[in-house]
């Protein structure tokens, strides 16, 4: 973006989750995004809140890197500027918000990300289902003392790393001081992992808060989150096979509200075979950033205001 020009965007909720969608596809972005340290002053700029945009998180959607085998790319930026491989709720937004751009033939996404290729899809006129990558680097009844404290716990990668801890009553949980302390334990070293706090109301039925890093705080909602600690949840307490074999999906109920679904397919040995999130999308609003803002995300000088001159007596 040699010269400044009009930033228009649309943004959206994954059930409390906002995202700014930016569409990249004409090349106007490709030099800002070639630079990372640009591109990390342009996201953390437009998703502060109260002087930015403000969002949990930045996307930009890009022509396919591998032709017909995704339709779009998708590249992800945290609030802090950082670049993610993969949001569960961010590929929901983006799938809905794709589709009813006209980016994509249909009700489905082929999602090209660091962490694979997505697909996602609209169900119906609530949810949107993205199936995430199976997890990894899976450590269950792992113990991490912290604060003082011994918390009983399971790790594991669904694109991005998670700790799943589990308590007796989530709104009691302090989550923006144990969340802090648990995301950068010595554990989780160098990069550190989300935090998701569980509570089982019920087999198949969980809520959850999560601290989010990138974010720094705890967010509405988190896809991935859900994700992870339906499964881990599935595995730890043995439940019904109706549940760990996709036929029913586990509810998760989120900061925001909001019920998550999370289909998941696991296999006598343990392993996932098949992951999904379903994930209630809302348009918020769209919109064209300030110049002043445009100037400070693209690390330009704001155009200077014109002098009024005097009338003349």
């Amino acid at each position: 973006m040699e010269h400044m020009r009009d930033i228009t965007f649309t943004k959206l909720s994954g059930s409390g989750n906002d995202f700014i969608c930016v569409d990249a596809r004409d090349g106007t972005y490709d030099d800002l995004l070639g630079d990372a340290a640009r591109a990390s002053t342009f996201a953390r700029v437009l998703c502060r809140r109260h002087v930015g945009v403000g969002a949990d998180g930045l996307i930009f959607a890009l022509p396919s890197e591998v032709g017909d085998l995704a339709d779009l790319s998708v590249r992800f930026y945290e609030p802090d500027g950082s670049q993610a491989e993969l949001c569960g709720n961010g590929t929901a937004c983006f799938t809905h918000w794709a589709i009813e751009q006209g980016m994509v033939a249909g009700a489905q996404v082929r999602s090209l990300t660091s962490a694979g290729t997505v697909i996602g899809k609209r169900i119906d006129d609530v949810y949107v289902r993205v199936c995430i990558p199976l997890p990894e680097s899976l450590r269950r009844g792992l113990e991490v003392m912290a604060d003082d404290q011994l918390f009983d716990c399971d790790f594991a990668v669904t694109g991005v790393p998670h700790l799943v801890v589990y308590v007796d009553d989530v709104a009691r949980v302090d989550v923006e001081r144990l969340g802090r302390v648990l995301r950068w334990h010595e554990h989780f070293q160098p990069r550190g992992a989300n935090v998701n706090f569980v509570q089982v109301i019920r087999p198949g039925e969980i809520a959850l808060r999560t601290f989010e890093f990138g974010v720094e705080g705890e967010t509405l909602s988190c896809g991935t989150g859900s994700a992870t600690a339906a499964i881990c949840a599935g595995l730890r307490f043995g439940w019904d096979r109706a549940l760990l074999r996709g036929q029913q999906p586990t509810l998760v109920r989120a900061r925001s509200g909001d019920v998550l679904r999370v289909w998941a397919t696991i296999e006598d040995d343990g392993r996932v075979s098949e992951l999904c999130l379903d994930t209630i999308v809302r348009v918020l609003f769209r919109g064209t950033v300030h110049p002043d803002l445009a100037a400070k995300a693209l690390g330009q000088a704001p155009a200077p205001a014109e002098r009024a001159t005097p009338n003349e007596t």
